[in-house]
């Protein structure tokens, strides 16, 4: 079997699916000896999963993983969790047709919302699903750094809505001088804990230091849907956080403005008539860009092989380098300010504002 390669799918069968609420499951797929290697993950990343609809359609979609790093030569399984959303058609599929012994091509592992093991006091702010890649860091660290501790505030609509509430149960019974769980709840009211309610900006801005010592923490990771994310990331810099110690991954962005997003790249109007040269998994191309079409569009016209999922500026899967040229990306939900200091863009947001424009997607 040939090995696992960046933005390549890799076929892998389904071993269990099970239920975590009544709208979300978890899958775990089983990872052949000769691609495990290639698929080590880092805690926090994420898989991007791909199969076709009964129309023919490829459907894709990036999914969490909730399994802690446990093997220094590549897991035997991964276990991703998913949710099922309004209309989204993959995760139809995979929560009322998937089952055990099924096959599904499977990307690499990738994304950069993540923390090596290392000594120190961390915390997560989560939301709904944005729980699943908080869970693999935490059991993670938890586990191979004894001088690590966590704090997690978690916020779902309701008891029977939180996902993997056994397992941070677990958790917490293992390590209960080192890992401190906050729950909330937006549409139920709890007899301990914090109030019901939404966590926006001002409800996090009194909340966290009376919880914990918000200028000691080595690093924040905030997940969850946009609103979330964005009000959590508000109070913490009002509260006098290095932007540098948040880091954040958003889910459920459709209909948010671009003006939500991260700082994108503003350029000249875009150009008309333009050439892409491309490198991608060590081969190059170059081609016109078709007017007004994202970059990304004009990759996958020539290598389907490129690697993306969301086109929506969300996941990150499309980051690549921009070598030279000038390009304008409309969203940017998932690259951080070192990263596009560094010259990265999303290719599925960026389009050309000059005549020529290099991307390597190997960097």
């Amino acid at each position: 079997m040939a090995a696992a390669r960046h933005g390549a799918f890799h076929p892998l069968r389904v071993a269990a699916v099970e239920p975590l609420t009544d709208d979300a499951v978890a899958v775990t797929f089983d990872v052949p000896a000769g691609l495990r290697a290639g698929f080590r993950h880092r805690p926090g990343q994420h898989l991007t999963l791909r199969t076709r609809s009964a129309d023919g359609r490829e459907l894709r979609r990036t999914y969490s993983i909730c399994a802690p790093v446990t093997s220094p030569g590549g897991p035997k399984t991964l276990r991703v969790g998913i949710r099922l959303v309004a209309g989204g058609a993959f995760s139809t599929y995979a929560f009322k047709e998937l089952a055990p012994g099924d096959v599904v091509e499977v990307m690499p592992p990738s994304g950069r919302f993540v923390l090596e093991p290392r000594p120190g006091h961390y915390a997560a702010v989560a939301g709904g699903s944005g729980i699943t890649p908080v869970l693999s860091i935490v059991s993670t660290l938890l586990a191979r750094e004894p001088e690590a501790r966590f704090c997690l505030i978690r916020s779902d609509r309701t008891t029977a809505s939180a996902m993997f509430l056994e397992e941070l149960a677990d958790l917490k019974d293992r390590y209960p001088e080192r890992l401190q769980l906050v729950q909330t709840f937006s549409r139920e009211q709890q007899q301990t804990g914090p109030a019901s309610g939404r966590l926006d900006t001002a409800r996090l801005t009194a909340l966290l230091p009376a919880l914990l010592p918000v200028e000691r923490i080595g690093g924040w990771f905030l997940c969850g849907p946009h609103g979330l994310v964005d009000g959590a990331f508000r109070a913490l810099r009002g509260l006098g956080v290095p932007r540098d110690r948040v880091h954040q991954e958003i889910f459920h962005v459709d209909g948010a403005p671009a003006a939500g997003a991260r700082t994108a790249i503003p350029a000249p109007a875009v150009h008309g008539d333009a050439t892409l040269a491309v490198t991608l998994d060590g081969r190059s191309g170059d081609w016109p860009v078709r007017s007004g079409e994202p970059l990304l569009d004009t990759v996958v016209r020539h290598r389907p092989d490129a690697p993306y999922a969301c086109k929506g500026g969300v996941c990150g899967t499309c980051r690549a380098l921009l070598v030279s040229g000038e390009v304008r990306m409309e969203r940017n939900f998932a690259l951080e300010p070192d990263e596009l200091a560094a010259g990265y863009v999303l290719a599925c947001q960026s389009r050309p504002a000059t005549d020529r424009v290099e991307l390597d997607f190997d960097r």
